[in-house]
């Protein structure tokens, strides 16, 4: 297939390196990120605008930060909008607003073109594996006609819904994501302060009722302190700001996502907002007094 590919950042680049290396034309618009060099030994084709990039394509996916940044590459000038070819697919794998993706889906879908919302999880380390999660909003024929790409890209791929259900889903994994990282630094904090080695601790963890994807990875990057994204507090912070501004529509309570929100924002407010989301647990170590250390 002829594939546009907008967002070449820290999971875009691996997520359009698979879809090279299973042999699809893919094209990208100017790009000056280092992984986004790195794709040109591949056969990315570059071009100036998203536009092109459309116009190149019979799918065009679009893997960029927020809300505000989907619509300028979708309807700026020189945007996709302008250079889709009827039949064309749009598939957005960004995190966004469930109610803009709505209102961006009617505005494809009136060009003669298909949307679908599919936003990811499992970060950088899923995007280069190809194991992300993939939580899809749309229609069949166009879930039908995307699978085959999607399974590039990640392992856990469902349809959950017409166009803004996919967003809603993600919003969901995001709040039990940042609670869980917010239990998991808890529990590392308390142990270390207590005198047990948290290496440890985490190990025997793994193997009982407590044993999550998060305890896996992002606890082993609490006790080594490696806290380079990943995937940003900022980009975690985004997404929460989504769950509580639609759960304030809805008139639902979120408690703990409000306090994980706080513990994202203490972090951002001390300059580490650019760190990997398992960061949160500097915020708890700074009321502990403690850092969790082996």
């Amino acid at each position: 297939m002829k594939i546009g590919f907008i967002g070449l950042g820290i999971m875009g680049a691996p997520m359009a390196g698979h879809l090279l290396a299973s042999g699809h034309e893919v094209t990208s618009s100017l790009n000056k990120t280092p992984a986004a060099k790195a794709l040109l030994d591949a056969g990315l084709t570059v071009v100036a605008t998203a536009q092109e990039v459309a116009a190149a394509s019979e799918i065009i996916i679009i893997m960029v930060p927020d809300t505000p940044q989907v619509e300028e590459v979708l309807f700026a000038a020189d945007g996709v909008a302008d250079g889709l070819n009827s039949g064309s697919l749009v598939i957005d794998m960004s995190s966004i607003s469930p109610i803009a993706t709505k209102e961006f889906a009617v505005r494809i879908k009136e060009k003669g073109c298909g949307y679908l919302d599919a936003p990811v999880s499992g970060g950088e380390v899923g995007a280069k594996a190809g194991s992300l999660t993939i939580m899809v909003g749309g229609s069949q024929a166009d879930f039908d006609r995307a699978k085959p790409i999607f399974e590039l890209m990640g392992q856990n791929i469902t349809l959950v819904g017409d166009n803004g259900v996919g967003q809603t889903t993600k919003v969901a994994n995001q709040i039990v994501v940042a609670l869980t990282i917010e239990a998991v630094g808890e529990a590392l904090v308390f142990a270390s302060k207590a005198g047990a080695d948290p290496a440890k601790v985490r190990q025997a963890l793994m193997g009982g009722l407590a044993q999550s994807r998060i305890l896996e990875v992002h606890g082993e990057r609490m006790v080594k302190r490696t806290f380079d994204p990943g995937f940003r507090i900022e980009l975690h912070q985004k997404d929460l700001n989504l769950a509580l501004q639609g759960a304030k529509s809805l008139g639902v309570s979120l408690p703990n996502t409000a306090m994980a929100q706080e513990l994202f924002n203490s972090c951002a407010a001390h300059g580490d907002q650019v760190l990997d989301h398992s960061g949160m647990v500097t915020a708890l170590e700074r009321m502990a007094g403690h850092k969790v250390t082996g």
